[in-house]
């Protein structure tokens, strides 16, 4: 006997993930990596008071979680001047952004994003049968008006948009986003991925009106906070968008040792600025590494550095791959023309040291040298 069929959607489906891990690369090359610089994440950790949470939290691992997330919601509220109702917390933005897709977009439902941007978002929406559309970065920036544009010419029911942006590492004013939502369709939502916001100079995060219908924002104890083995971030928006979150998600599906975890790293702000500055200082030195060898370093306001090769894609990857091979983790845009760059994650002084060695070589063997 056979198991039961598939359904139609999933057997047109690709059995593949958004992304090849470290780990799996790592059984590929029969190595561990002597640098880890490829997923954006912080190497610096989580504040103290965090790590402590979630040791004391262990012994009682025995107990489900508080499926409400209750005290971290309640003091989310607190620290963004809003309501609980407004929050709903969930398997970092991955995980809502399949509850979001779930509730908005059936079969056949247009989606908009950029070309290039973040790809799990598109595996979610594949996943519910949705049609994307893909708008081309235009001077490395995600086009907010073009997405716009594009999603009234297509009907469209959803936008990505990400503030700052991966994988280039650009972003606009908030100021400059509330601009635009005056071209927004009716009927449409803008859902924005703020995941970097705590990297981004003042003035990036858009101030919307908590209650504003056009509009769900995503962020993450992943990035800034140093959690992103936790598994744990929130989407904030109108209670009416919110309270439908409690239809789909998975109840249960946060621990309670990344909940007390988030809630004193939440609590631990002159920690969260400590990670900032250095990542900050990170930032630069990958800058200054990339000019000692030629390249040009592009903008970042995340705990990133986009570095242009200066050629193609096929150049670009020659040179990933020449880090990879020396044991330097690093990842790279997967669309022309952003594919002429790598994207190197914040490290510590010893990983960037190791990058400041492998990178010549890199170079090298990828001219031919």
């Amino acid at each position: 006997m056979t198991h039961a069929p598939f359904t139609r959607l999933a057997q047109s489906l690709p059995a593949s993930v958004p992304f090849v891990g470290p780990e799996e690369q790592e059984r590929t090359r029969g190595a561990p990596f002597d640098a880890r610089l490829g997923a954006n994440e912080n190497v610096f950790g989580p504040s103290p008071k965090a790590i402590a949470a979630m040791q004391a939290e262990a012994v009682e691992i025995w107990k489900y979680a508080d499926a409400a997330s209750h005290d971290l919601r309640a003091a989310l509220a607190g620290h963004l001047g809003i309501e609980m109702g407004n929050i709903v917390v969930g398997e970092g933005i991955d995980g809502l952004l399949g509850y979001l897709v779930r509730l908005l977009i059936e079969p056949g439902d247009a989606v908009v994003t950029s070309d290039g941007a973040y790809p799990t978002f598109n595996y979610h929406v594949a996943g519910f049968g949705g049609v994307l559309h893909k708008l081309p970065y235009r001077d490395d920036h995600e086009d907010l008006r073009g997405l716009m544009a594009l999603a009234r010419e297509t009907g469209a029911k959803l936008i990505y948009f990400a503030n700052p942006d991966n994988p280039m590492g650009s972003w606009l004013s908030g100021a400059d986003v509330v601009a635009a939502l005056e071209d927004l369709p009716e009927g449409c939502l803008l859902l924005l991925d703020e995941a970097y916001i705590e990297f981004a100079p003042e003035g990036t995060a858009a101030p919307v009106e908590i209650e504003d219908e056009r509009v769900i924002r995503m962020r993450t104890f992943s990035k800034a906070y140093g959690m992103a083995g936790a598994r744990i971030g929130y989407a904030l928006g109108s209670a009416g968008l919110i309270r439908n979150f409690e239809k789909i998600r998975n109840h249960f599906g946060m621990g309670r040792v990344a909940q007390a975890g988030a809630l004193a790293a939440l609590q631990d702000q002159t920690w969260l600025r400590e990670i900032c500055d250095k990542v900050a200082a990170s930032r630069e030195a990958i800058a200054r590494i990339a000019r000692d060898n030629g390249l040009e370093p592009l903008p970042s306001a995340t705990n990133f550095v986009t570095v242009d090769c200066g050629a193609d894609g096929d150049f670009a990857r020659a040179v990933l791959g020449g880090l990879v091979a020396q044991g330097v983790f690093v990842r790279m845009p997967f669309v022309a023309p952003q594919d002429r760059c790598i994207r190197i994650s914040c490290g510590t002084e010893a990983d960037l040291a190791r990058l400041a060695e492998a990178l010549p070589e890199a170079l090298r063997r990828a001219r031919g040298g």
